[in-house]
């Protein structure tokens, strides 16, 4: 075989797994903003959701010296409520006594997911999430308040935090920090059980941190991840370059578009790295930084399949252009950037909690149809051009396309096997 089928091979091999590959993302955020939200009326209590992350077990508990308005400890893992705010209406807020001194109550509870089931009448065989005065007869509850079934192993939790309305104040706050002692997957609800409360806003924000830093407990991997993507990128650009400059006479253009998809990739996890570690040591993510990781990633992504399907259709090494299917091959990639770019900023910019909502849904369709689309377009487009190279008894082209066919297939089936484990 000689040298310039060889680097075609490498090319090709390369070329898949980095296409297939890139359809694993996932991120979330660590700083949660309520900008005059509304809560909305759920059983006979009024709820908002301020969040939800895994966080690990503080490395560092109960330190001396420090209170909730410290800098952050390393190795301190905790939920700050930074002012948190809520504003009843002033029609509410008119009616009460001057002189009373509580006229008012919202509660924030933070509970692990497993404790879900303790939140609310469940065990009292009931579906209210307030306490009524039938209820507090049994002495299960106090009226006016959320039903809440505390841990036999730890009384503290799940975490309740009260703030009260005074006299006639239309506002009241909370600032406080929970330190978290036990590894878990943390929800942070905000009720209140008064009707007379109907309409209150929140405002203000919440952070929540790592030992390590603030990185969400999902996303905390990831910043080590594409740091070795980073040190694999280079390795890679260094060998290819080495490669392309040995075999320079037996180059062709495909070979300078292989080259352009490995430095997005470059350009990609060294972004996405940087992007990671000012995020843990920050807890912000300046949006310009993002924007441009995401970018780059839907850049790679699209330009990684296109490519693709080209080989596959047997340019480069079949045919010398791709004729007539040009406008359709670049109207499919110019249609799933934008459809990735939307999933992508979806994901990462804005407030994110490690599980996202269902408008998830929205986004991820497009995609996942238009990446069914291109690895349908991909594998029979390798059929063909199978075919055409047994008629032409090409037997090293032909043999270099059939290791390419069952490389990509075996990547396509670990991919899906990711996938279910992923959702699993």
């Amino acid at each position: 075989m000689l040298w310039s089928e060889k680097l075609n091979w490498v090319v090709f091999y390369f070329v898949g797994i980095l296409c297939v590959c890139s359809l694993i993302t996932n991120v979330s955020g660590s700083i949660h903003e309520y900008k005059n939200e509304a809560f909305y009326p759920k059983s006979n209590a009024f709820f908002f959701h301020g969040g939800s992350e895994g966080l690990y077990a503080s490395k560092l508990l109960h330190s001396p010296d420090a209170s909730s308005s410290d800098k952050p400890l390393k190795g301190k893992s905790f939920i700050r409520f930074e002012t948190v705010t809520f504003v009843r209406p002033k029609e509410s807020a008119s009616k009460q006594n001057e002189m009373q001194t509580i006229t008012g109550m919202v509660e924030a509870i933070i509970l692990e997911v497993k404790e879900r089931e303790r939140i609310g009448g469940s065990f009292l065989k009931t579906d209210l999430l307030c306490c009524t005065h039938n209820l507090s007869k049994e002495g299960s509850c106090s009226v006016g308040e959320v039903i809440i079934h505390v841990d036999p192993e730890n009384h503290e939790w799940p975490r309740r935090i009260k703030a009260f309305f005074q006299g006639t104040n239309e506002e009241t706050q909370i600032s406080e920090e929970v330190e978290i002692e036990r590894t878990g997957m943390y929800y942070l609800y905000f009720m209140y059980c008064d009707p007379q409360l109907k309409g209150t806003m929140i405002k203000g924000r919440t952070v929540w941190k790592n030992p390590d830093g603030y990185l969400p407990g999902k996303m905390a991997p990831l910043m080590t991840f594409y740091g070795l993507m980073s040190l694999a990128y280079l390795v890679l650009g260094l060998a290819w370059f080495l490669r392309f400059v040995q075999l320079w006479k037996d180059i062709i253009q495909l070979h300078y578009y292989i080259t352009g998809v490995i430095a997005l990739g470059m350009c990609e996890v060294a972004v996405w790295y940087f992007e990671y570690a000012n995020f843990n040591s920050t807890g912000s993510r300046p949006m310009g930084i993002t924007l441009w990781a995401v970018t780059f990633t839907s850049v790679k992504k699209t330009v990684s399949r296109l490519l693709l399907l080209a080989v596959s259709m047997g340019y480069g090494v079949v045919r010398p252009t791709l004729g007539g299917l040009t406008f359709k091959v670049i109207f499919l990639g110019l249609v799933y950037f934008v459809a990735s770019e939307a999933l992508e900023m979806f994901e990462n910019l804005g407030n994110i909690n490690d599980f996202s909502g269902k408008a998830k849904l929205f986004f991820v369709l497009p995609v996942t149809v238009l990446d069914v689309c291109f690895i349908l377009w991909i594998f029979s487009s390798l059929s063909r051009t199978l075919e055409k190279l047994q008629m032409r008894r090409n037997l090293a082209k032909l043999e270099l396309y059939r290791k390419f066919t069952n490389a990509l297939a075996a990547c396509v089936l670990l991919s899906i096997a990711w996938i279910g484990f992923e959702l699993a």
